[in-house]
């Protein structure tokens, strides 16, 4: 659902990049306790996970397809701040690397796609983690329903954009109807991937799912003498702030790889949701400024073979974006850690001097 340039007038551009700077600027400042947990890797991994498999169109039905849009799977795995971090570096290089969504709809694509997938699968989640079994099987469950009404919710929120600042003048209900009927059934497979990508992750390395941190059991605490106490998993978060691990590195890169590298060749060629609705409708769009580029429309410029072609742009992409999110999640897990360092030598400061 990448809005390309010239769906949405210039107002409404310029207030959805508002919107998504804000978001983004707010999401840099509340995401350090999440990264400081699961280290600066893990965003970077996450990332490229959902830019390879946003390149994998899936069948929908009636000549239309469907792909991850990944808002609730990357708040799963690292918690809901980092997540629109994660969505924007995802976007942010399809946009500028492969001309895939408009420049001037750049805010438009993070508020949709970044954070309100985010916001509405993390909310869902959280609200069904509330009342269902702390188990896994819950967290699966959860996770799949938190994507599935991720997706719908998204259409619903662009529809409204188009009703705002949409250049072609379309009863509203008409679109809305037509949005959000095509991405419920998108919505399906957003669920499976997400669940299956959950159940995986919670049956290898379950400390690295930020929304099973309740499944964290209480700790005990043993000193010298033998006496012992119970810390509860509250205290102490749910997740060791260590290192992700070799192995669950090489997993999520060679996952990334594989599903960029070769699967996206055997993707879908049908339009998805959002093209098969501007088709019949008649939105009109605008040429992307960057689709001369080299790397356009996923392809390396001078490789004639598609299959090699695509492979290469789609490895170069996964490189590219998990060096950039574990670059932006360093950067802000540092400068967590001097606000931490600066408000400890304050305390210490201002702590008196003598005295018992």
């Amino acid at each position: 659902m990448h809005v390309p340039d010239g769906f949405l007038d210039v107002p409404t551009s310029v207030a959805t990049g508002v919107v998504a700077v804000g978001a983004v600027g707010l999401a840099l400042r509340k995401a350090a306790p999440e990264i400081k947990e699961s280290g600066p890797a893990l965003p970077g991994l996450v990332a490229a996970f959902v830019f390879a498999t946003q390149m994998v169109n899936f069948p929908v039905g009636a000549g239309t397809s469907g792909h991850l849009m990944g808002g609730a799977l990357a708040a799963a795995l690292v918690g809901p701040w980092t997540a629109v971090l994660v969505m924007t570096v995802v976007l942010l290089i399809q946009g500028v690397l492969f001309a895939d969504g408009g420049l001037t709809a750049l805010g438009t694509n993070v508020s949709v796609l970044g954070a309100v997938t985010v916001l509405a699968g993390y909310l869902v989640m959280a609200a069904l983690l509330r009342v269902l079994p702390k188990t896994r099987g819950s967290v699966v469950a959860a996770s799949s329903i938190g994507a599935l009404v991720s997706v719908p919710v998204a259409a619903l929120v662009f529809t409204g954009l188009y009703a705002v600042g949409g250049t072609v003048d379309i009863p509203t209900g008409r679109v809305a109807a037509a949005m959000v009927g095509w991405h419920t059934l998108i919505g399906i497979g957003e669920a499976l991937i997400t669940g299956a990508v959950v159940s995986a992750v919670l049956t290898t390395r379950p400390d690295l799912v930020y929304v099973a941190r309740h499944l964290r059991r209480d700790l005990q605490l043993v000193d010298a003498q033998g006496n012992s106490r119970t810390v509860a998993a509250d205290e102490v978060g749910a997740r060791p702030a260590t290192r992700v691990g070799r192995t669950p590195v090489l997993a999520f890169l060679a996952a990334s790889l594989v599903v960029a590298g070769a699967m996206s060749y055997f993707a879908s060629a049908n339009p998805d949701g959002l093209e098969f609705v501007a088709e019949k409708f008649g939105f009109t769009s605008q040429d992307h400024a960057l689709v001369n580029s080299p790397t356009a429309d996923y392809g390396i410029a001078g490789v004639d073979n598609a299959f090699l072609s695509g492979g290469l742009a789609g490895i170069l992409g996964v490189l590219v974006t998990v060096l950039v999110g574990a670059g932006i999640a360093w950067v802000v897990r540092r400068g967590a850690r001097r606000d931490d360092d600066r408000s400890s030598a304050d305390r210490h400061d201002d702590a008196p001097v003598g005295g018992r």
